[in-house]
């Protein structure tokens, strides 16, 4: 983790797309960002929650921090890494560790002001991701994701996904388990195979675990891990408030694959997904052909979720119909409310 933020945002970022309150409570959880691989020396751009940011490495160090220059408010992801830190392209202020203006060439022998400092942010780095936190508080934590840590299994950190709905709307659609046979008979579903057998979310102290069995298969696995006609899969979600959900897919003979659905909020109606995946069988298997096929998965869902209607995710369960399949849709929405949150959207 980085250095202690400069100062905390005490405004909305310009052009907010969120309720007041609703921004506040959502910039106390932490979200991706960007994947780890993505990130080196030169500056990349990321936005979360209408805020643009900048990200840059130097000595071991990441720095996230406001995509504004101090001095001038020129972003800095329009300059470069000099090996000592990013230069803005307006008047070549540097800026290093901790994002500490560490140059100001037009008058190189006065003190250095802290009011040129970057205004910067907390970073942890984990399953493959950057994660960060606008108003970090004690209880809040990057979500946890089953088996990412044990030997012996296989990592792929999917290329994020951009789609033009709301993150609520798009974890939604991770958690739904009624639409594999209409979205999914393309990769993994059947489309004849469109019983939903009861099932019942169970609420957590970070939101709540579903365990979801059917005879819909997943993702393609060697002989001896792939089930029968007869097997029966277990599908177990856990969503973490607000955007953050696992599934852990169990295989035959031990066999399990975990994907997580990580979708940072660019803002109300832009969203990011991160997806990391971890497997514990067929180790050799081709990363790249992996990858393929969870896209295709993603551009399945895309473009449903950026078709619906409201955009929002309506919290009072009255003003959308619901059937039985619905119960972790109905359970995220309680979550969400429960959390303090209210319409999401400003307009």
């Amino acid at each position: 983790m980085n250095s202690p933020i400069a100062f905390q945002i005490l405004n909305l970022p310009a052009h907010c797309s969120f309720h007041e309150a609703d921004w506040f409570l959502l910039a106390k959880y932490w979200y991706p960002i960007a994947r780890s691989v993505d990130v080196d020396e030169q500056p990349v751009k990321a936005t979360l929650l209408d805020e643009a940011l900048v990200m840059y490495r130097i000595n071991q160090e990441l720095v996230i921090a406001k995509d504004a220059c101090p001095h001038r408010g020129v972003p800095l992801t329009l300059g470069k890494h000099d090996g000592e830190g990013v230069v803005c392209p307006y008047h070549g202020l540097r800026f290093g560790e901790h994002g500490h203006c560490n140059r100001i060439p037009s008058s190189p022998n006065q003190a250095i002001p802290s009011k040129l400092n970057l205004t910067t942010f907390p970073s942890v780095e984990r399953y493959g991701l950057i994660w960060t936190c606008l108003l970090p508080q004690g209880d809040t934590d990057v979500p946890s994701m089953p088996l990412w840590d044990e030997t012996d299994v296989q990592h792929v950190i999917c290329p994020a996904v951009d789609i033009a709905a709301f993150a609520g709307r798009q974890v939604e659609g991770f958690l739904d388990v009624a639409h594999f046979a209409w979205v999914h008979s393309g990769t993994f579903a059947d489309a004849g195979n469109q019983l939903v057998n009861d099932y019942h979310p169970t609420e957590t102290t970070y939101g709540f675990a579903a365990d979801y069995w059917s005879t819909v298969g997943n993702y393609p696995a060697s002989e001896h891990y792939k089930g029968t006609p007869d097997f029966k899969w277990l599908r177990h979600f856990e969503l973490h408030v607000p955007f953050t959900a696992t599934l852990t897919i169990h295989f035959r003979h031990g066999g399990k694959m975990v994907i997580m659905n990580a979708a940072c909020p660019v803002s109300a109606r832009q969203t990011r997904l991160f997806a990391p995946l971890v497997k514990n069988f067929d180790l050799e298997d081709d990363e790249q052909a992996i990858i393929d096929y969870n896209l295709k998965i993603f551009e399945e869902d895309r473009m449903v979720v950026e078709s619906q209607k409201p955009e929002r995710l309506p919290l009072d369960l009255s003003l959308e119909a619901h059937i039985p399949a619905d119960r972790s849709s109905v359970m995220f929405r309680r979550c969400l409310k429960k959390a303090g949150f209210g319409d999401f959207f400003l307009v």
